[in-house]
């Protein structure tokens, strides 16, 4: 793992153990996946975003949106996927990017800004309203979410990904250090 999910030396938040439980689930996700045939990545499949690439595809894009809206910056999205996925490997390591992006973010907020409200227009419409903490715990939610998606897409292949849970990564790695 390129990113360190280890426990800060201070007192751990818990938005610092959940920004780094997403960064290691999300890591040994793309890391069992990339065993897999390319062909079985991009299989057209019934689910939302038609296949394992387009759904990791649209993880990265709603981390990507949302973390536009704790910069206060406008983002580029007209909705909450491109119509093309990028290439496995460079959204592997965009995801990575990403992951120690938000990492860094949870290690650099201070209480206040955690219950900061952040405003914003939702890629569909309409005003929404989030603190920092709410968004923080979003992205871990909604990465969780499509993972599960992503898990049932290779059970069809059939292929298992790792264990990828909260308990998993406390056990694993957390507790551990």
């Amino acid at each position: 793992m390129l990113i360190d999910v280890k426990k800060p030396n201070r007192s751990p938040s818990m938005v610092q153990m959940f920004a780094r439980y997403k960064a290691w689930a999300t890591e040994i996700t793309f890391e069992a996946l990339s065993k897999l045939p390319e062909e079985e990545l991009v299989k057209p499949r019934q689910t939302n975003f038609g296949n394992i690439l387009h759904t990791l595809n649209h993880v990265y894009v709603v981390d990507d949106i949302f973390r536009a809206h704790l910069e206060g910056q406008k983002h580029h999205y007209q909705a909450r996927n491109t119509e093309f996925s990028m290439a496995f490997d460079d959204l592997w390591q965009k995801s990575r990017s990403m992951d120690a992006w938000y990492i860094e973010q949870a290690d650099r907020f201070t209480e206040p800004d955690l219950t900061e409200v952040i405003e914003f227009e939702f890629v569909g419409g309409g005003q929404g309203q989030m603190s920092r903490t709410e968004i923080l715990l979003h992205i871990v939610n909604h990465g969780t979410y499509h993972r599960g998606f992503v898990s049932d897409m290779v059970y069809q292949i059939p292929s298992r990904l790792p264990a990828n849970d909260l308990p998993v990564f406390l056990r694993d790695v957390w507790h551990k250090t």
